[in-house]
């Protein structure tokens, strides 16, 4: 790798947003978390540099989802295994891989991307992301193809909570946040043009959306 040290404090460096992110990214070997506002200068991954045995988790605006080729994108990271979810904002572009080498926007003009090694920077990079991705939603959650189709997971939700399960333990069997699961549950409400949660759990079932425990 091509790697261009800059006057600056021990830990940094510079190198090509494309090559060298690449083989950066091939280091990997435990896990790789990601946020991206979609702008131009941020350092972002695709399908091919996603390695079996690697866990890999990103975070990215919800417009991303109604945006073609983004969202295109988007599904093609989640074929490929990556665990992507949504948010109203995301506050930074940021790759971390391992837990100990953050990569940031670096100078624009020559497409080239800033890699840290410096705790500080890592840690917080890792505490944000861990801040929001529990009630980012998760993508295959709010793609639904037609009027009649939900996903896996939202199925999983409407038959946990026609069982009697709280919002809370829904959330824990989901292994996502309350604030998600009322999120969800208010986008079916709104789908359905339901006024309540018992009115909701009628049209559903007339439906066909509660199903017997749906397979993971």
């Amino acid at each position: 790798m091509t790697v261009t040290m800059l006057n600056r404090p021990s830990g940094f460096q510079q190198i090509p947003a494309h090559g060298g992110l690449a083989e950066l990214l091939a280091s990997a070997e435990d896990e790789v978390i990601a946020m991206s506002t979609l702008t131009p200068a941020g350092p972002t991954f695709g399908p091919r540099e996603v390695k079996h045995g690697v866990r890999y988790r990103a975070i990215y605006p919800d417009h991303a989802r109604t945006t073609p080729t983004i969202g295109r994108h988007l599904g093609a990271l989640s074929l490929a295994g990556v665990a992507v979810r949504t948010t109203p904002h995301v506050p930074m572009n940021a790759i971390v891989i391992d837990g100990a080498v953050a990569v940031l926007p670096a100078d624009t003009t020559n497409g080239s991307v800033a890699v840290l090694r410096l705790t500080s920077v890592v840690v917080t990079a890792l505490e944000l992301f861990e801040r929001i991705w529990p009630d980012a939603v998760p993508l295959a959650d709010s793609d639904l193809p037609d009027d009649t189709d939900l996903s896996l997971r939202e199925q999983e939700m409407l038959r946990l909570l026609a069982l009697g399960a709280t919002d809370e333990v829904a959330a824990a069997q989901l292994d996502i946040s309350v604030r998600t699961v009322r999120r969800m549950v208010a986008q079916i409400m709104s789908r359905l043009g339901a006024r309540s949660r018992f009115q909701a759990g009628v049209k559903a079932a007339d439906r066909g959306w509660l199903l017997e425990r749906v397979p993971r």
